[in-house]
């Protein structure tokens, strides 16, 4: 739940091909231009779920585009669950009416361990099926030029998906809910999967803001994994490449 400081979750992946957008939420477009990424630098969008604090600006992102005079070609990717709900919201707008917008391709995601959704110069990306309340994709992102490899648990409750999704990544961001069986993951639980996925670094995401303490979700984490632990906080910036 966002608050005054921090907004639903999502990520930006930024390399020299262009930008590619994990989850839409909150003020997508305003938040990509104050870290200096034009609109039209934005050509890809993973979505992981189907879930409001996840998908829910995606049709005002698509809307604003147009505005803003967008014609650059736009790809979202998706399981089937979630695309076809993105795919039936915007034919309740009659997006097909409004003229002269601009192409927009919906790539289905077969829900499947470790499954190619997107590669460009920059990216690999695959993604594997975790655990939540509806069908939800975990992502594994290889960088070409350094090697690093950055994992992202999306919404999920600890399973050996989790632990084969991020075997061995410099980085495992997982998130930090709470401890919730059918849907969501504590933070000790998040120390868990990276110990088990031997992940160099734990990056806690998705965590309680609205009035809540945070000060206990790194020492949770750090009672149950042995490496570098740190809350994700909005606008941070985390280079992918191998710590010196």
């Amino acid at each position: 739940m966002p608050d005054e400081d921090h907004e639903n979750t999502h990520m930006v992946l930024q390399g020299p091909a262009g930008a590619i957008l994990i989850d839409c939420v909150g003020r997508p477009l305003t938040n990509l231009k104050k870290i200096g990424i034009a609109f039209n630098d934005l050509h890809d969008i993973i979505l992981t779920h189907f879930h409001p604090d996840h998908v829910g600006s995606v049709p005002n992102l698509l809307i604003t585009s147009w505005l803003l005079g967008r014609r650059e070609p736009l790809r979202l990717y998706g399981l089937a669950h979630c695309m076809e709900r993105i795919e039936d919201l915007m034919t309740m707008y009659h997006w097909e009416e409004w003229r002269g917008f601009y192409p927009v391709a919906f790539h289905y995601v077969p829900e499947r361990e470790d499954v190619l959704v997107f590669e460009n110069e920059d990216f690999r990306i695959t993604s594997s099926p975790v655990r939540h309340y509806v069908p939800v994709i975990g992502l594994r992102i290889e960088v070409k030029e350094t090697g690093f490899v950055l994992a992202y648990s999306s919404d999920t409750v600890p399973c050996p998906e989790v632990v084969r999704l991020s075997k061995d990544a410099d980085l495992l961001i997982h998130e930090a809910a709470g401890f919730e069986p059918l849907g969501h993951a504590a933070a000790y639980q998040a120390g868990e999967m990276a110990t088990k996925a031997g992940a160099k670094r734990l990056g806690l995401i998705h965590y309680p803001v609205w009035e809540a303490d945070t000060s206990h979700l790194v020492p949770d984490a750090e009672s149950t994994f042995d490496g570098p632990v740190f809350l994700c906080e909005d606008f941070m910036e985390i280079p992918l490449k191998p710590e010196e």
